[in-house]
């Protein structure tokens, strides 16, 4: 029961950091994905995806089974399509709390229609680029490590390729978590009431 209360405690205080959504349905997230456009890697895939999902803040916690959850916006043509739950089970060793942001590009209207109909999941097996100041590296959706993205003196990349017609993108906030977890991720997209 306590570890109960005190992974409830951290994700909520993780999430309390989520901005809340405008009335309209959209707010501006140009400054949380500064970090994104202003990277080497994340960068080109502005121009050339076909839409993309953007969750500013996840909040994730666990101890032995855990979880994380975040609100975010979907964009086609650079214009908000809709709002998106991210939802996210783990089950292994797990300890601690963290926050970060995702991003999730769609390279075709194929991958962007899985996505806002439900049909799209991340699973153990995808990897995600770490966004991070002065190096990135790849961590999997499951919290294990796949390697390294970007060359340290080339700025040459080596990752962060489309795979399955997705490549997503995180950036860590804050926080501590030990994990040799797999889990998935799943999504729930509402379109904008216009």
């Amino acid at each position: 029961m306590k570890q109960l209360v005190c992974f409830a405690a951290i994700i909520f205080g993780l999430l309390s950091t989520t901005p809340t959504l405008a009335e309209n349905g959209i707010d501006d997230y140009s400054f949380q994905l500064r970090s994104y456009r202003e990277s080497a890697v994340s960068a080109p895939f502005f121009k050339n995806s076909y839409g993309y999902a953007f969750f500013p803040t996840v909040g994730k916690g666990g101890v032995g089974i855990g979880g994380a959850y975040g609100k975010g916006q979907v964009y086609r043509d650079g214009k908000v399509t809709g709002t998106a739950s991210l939802f996210k089970v783990t089950i292994g060793f797990q300890l601690g709390g963290q926050a970060f942001s995702e991003l999730i590009f769609f390279q075709d209207k194929r991958a962007y229609d899985e996505f806002i109909n439900g049909a799209f999941e991340l699973d153990a097996t995808a990897s995600a680029v770490a966004i991070t100041a002065g190096a990135q590296a790849s961590a999997g959706t499951g919290g294990a490590s796949a390697g390294v993205s970007v060359g340290p003196q080339s700025g040459e990349q080596l990752g962060g390729n489309y795979v399955n017609g997705t490549a997503v993108f995180i950036h860590t906030k804050g926080g501590l978590m030990y994990e040799a977890a797999i889990g998935w991720q799943k999504f729930k997209f509402r379109p904008l009431n216009r």
